[in-house]
């Protein structure tokens, strides 16, 4: 989309929201469902606890009308991470976080019984409900003015809209929200010129401590110009090559709070550096401790918090390596905390760090009491934001609404590689009737998050090996991606919302047996090395035509044996598969694009009853996990 046609949108969707007051309610239909539409007495009643009052949300994705999420069931600790949170799952969770099995509290942040307690309970997020509980949540702490809301990242990315957008229908919610600080990790895999757009756009403040301007390019025309363009954004300072502001003071109540931003690290290595081609990221934790010390000598601030898209292990090491921090409050792992962890660090000083989850499904408070310079106290919850319990706001609804009636045309960039692929049937269709278009029926609940195998990542698996007929498929262990539950439709919105990345084009190619497993290898390792500062804070790659056994303790090339296909072949070193896959990070591929391929195969493949039926999930065989407290009810084989 053209930039001046970004503003032209901006000014569209803003007027209607203005102008209409129709609130979005998604009832439920069933008498259980009904009575749970009445939250319980004082449940998002908050009293503020001190005088100064944070507001955190993470990893929405992209999600701005509410949806179902089921919370993992594997989700393995290893090295100094065994046991303990996020890596504790199912009645363990609630045990470590004092929560009562039988309780809504027990649906938000595990994935016990979700099939049926999703019924009753219904759909989390919305941005609509949840500004109606930062609302309140201000009010309780005495107004806006004593509160700051922060974002952690992945805002911008997750659903069509989102990608249609290129990013500026979230940054427009955010406006309307009153999002205060943000950081990035898939925001930046829109081109770089959108970033600094949408950032320009942002009434907020965009920080990163850790990301840089290379010196070819600060020393260059091009981005210069570039950023000049955006009224400067996007190069803060040209001595230290910071592209963004690296943190932020705010006065709020009285007090001074810093807030430093950490994009996520591996940004360069986990997405197409095709998109960022004048920046760089990295951990930094030298350079963080530096400005740690500098911002304590020159600003004199009250607190200082990190507001990280590093992942809660990650974050859980860097509070304990840089005095001086108070709190972290953390995203990328979609780790749904209730209570935060407190970690002493090398001098001898404490930092709550917390992580609040993903897709609009929680609001992470944590209430100070400062006076006189000091910190008194602080006080953290998090609350679960129940679709049906929250009036929506009517600006957002509105707004909302009317964005989605925005009509999809030939300015749309899908993909990277726009010269292959352009989907004519969707041009002069509205957002909401492309989203809305039924596919099929789920014969089970479809869900993604988890270490291994999720259902929906059977579906991404089988679309690919049909359309290539592939021997193996490969998919992402991303963390983002809804949940259908079974018995409900498929609709083309969910397909976007496992899918909707700017380089969502598919490929097929030849690989040895050997190559084949020591990429499987490789992830395994991003997945479970012991030093959380060598994760890449994903999932397992998901593969569909093929089972294979692994053994998370092992280190690199050990963990992986007994592959075999799905008709019982052994993989061989030396003998070649078709392998199929999509959202490569090096090169653009040339086949069609994912959520294309996806939609083709579930409409293909359902039956006359309009049930899409699957008949197998791949789901890896695990060795020595079983007392490991990160797994339960695994539907696969424990060795």
């Amino acid at each position: 989309m053209p930039l001046i046609d970004r503003r032209k949108f901006i000014k569209l969707v803003g007027t209607g929201a203005a102008a209409s007051t129709i609130p979005v309610l998604l009832p439920l239909g069933t008498a259980s469902a009904e009575e749970s539409k009445a939250s319980p007495k004082d449940f998002y009643d908050l009293p503020m606890k001190g005088n100064v009052r944070i507001l955190h949300i993470t990893d929405v994705h992209g999600q701005l009308n509410p949806v179902f999420f089921r919370e993992p069931n594997v989700n393995l600790g290893v090295g100094d991470a065994y046991g303990r949170p996020p890596h504790v799952v199912g009645k363990k969770l609630l045990k470590w976080m004092e929560l009562n099995t039988n309780s809504p509290e027990a649906y938000a942040y595990t994935y016990l019984n979700f099939d049926n307690v999703a019924k009753i309970y219904g759909k989390t997020g919305g941005f609509a409900h949840i500004k109606t509980l930062l609302n309140r949540l201000r009010d309780q702490a005495g107004g806006q003015k004593n509160t700051l809301t922060i974002d952690g990242g992945d805002l911008w990315q997750g659903s069509g809209t989102a990608l249609w957008t290129r990013g500026i229908d979230m940054v427009e919610a955010s406006n309307i929200m009153g999002l205060d600080v943000m950081v990035g990790h898939w925001e930046f895999t829109y081109r770089e010129e959108e970033v600094l757009s949408n950032v320009a756009l942002f009434k907020g403040d965009f920080i990163g401590q850790n990301v840089r301007v290379k010196e070819d390019a600060l020393f260059g025309d091009k981005y210069p110009a570039m950023v000049e363009r955006f009224d400067g954004n996007g190069l803060y300072d040209e001595d230290s090559a910071h592209a963004f502001r690296p943190y932020v003071i705010k006065k709020i109540n009285g007090a001074r709070i810093c807030i430093i931003g950490q994009a996520f690290p591996r940004t360069g290595n986990a997405n197409p550096q095709e998109f960022f081609p004048d920046w760089s990221f990295g951990l930094r934790e030298d350079d963080m401790i530096s400005l740690v010390k500098d911002i304590q000598a020159n600003e004199k601030p009250d607190a200082i918090i990190l507001l990280s898209h590093n992942g809660m292990d990650v974050d859980i090491k860097m509070a304990e390596n840089v005095p001086g921090l108070n709190a972290v409050f953390g995203g990328h792992t979609h780790d749904g905390m209730p209570k935060p962890l407190k970690v002493k660090n090398v001098a001898g000083g404490t930092c709550l760090v917390t992580n609040a989850g993903s897709n609009g499904k929680y609001v992470g408070v944590m209430d100070f009491d400062i006076a006189d310079g000091k910190i008194k106290s602080m006080d953290y919850k998090m609350l679960p934001v129940i679709t049906d319990w929250l009036p929506a706001d009517k600006e957002m609804a509105a707004y909302i609404k009317q964005m989605r009636q925005t009509k999809y045309d030939e300015n749309i960039i899908e993909s990277r590689a726009k010269k292959f692929f352009f989907n004519k049937d969707r041009v002069g269709k509205t957002y909401e009737e492309i989203l809305s278009e039924k596919l099929a029926i789920a014969d089970r609940t479809l869900y993604r998050r988890g270490n291994f195998m999720g259902t929906w990542d059977q579906v991404l698996c089988n679309a690919l090996i049909k359309e290539y007929k592939a021997d193996v498929a490969m998919s992402p262990g991303v963390r983002w991606g809804t949940t259908t539950l079974g018995g409900d439709w498929i609709t083309m919105e969910d397909v976007m919302t496992q899918c909707a990345i700017t380089y969502g084009e598919t490929y097929v190619a030849e690989m040895t047996g050997r190559d084949l497993l020591q990429i499987l290898e490789g992830v395994a390792d991003n997945l479970f090395d012991p030093d959380p500062y060598l994760q890449s804070g994903g999932d397992m790659v998901r593969v569909g035509g093929m089972d294979y056994t692994i053994d998370p303790k092992k280190p690199i090339y050990e963990r992986i044996t007994e592959a075999r296909l799905d008709n019982g072949h052994l993989i061989e070193p030396d003998e070649i598969y078709k392998i199929a896959g999509w959202a490569s990070v090096s090169r653009t591929p040339e086949g069609r694009l994912m959520w294309d391929i996806v939609r083709d195969y579930i409409i293909e493949t359902k039956g006359k009853d309009n049930i899409l039926k699957l008949q197998k999930i791949n789901h890896p065989k695990l060795i020595g996990v079983i007392k490991n407290p990160g797994i339960a009810d695994y539907p696969g084989e424990l060795g």
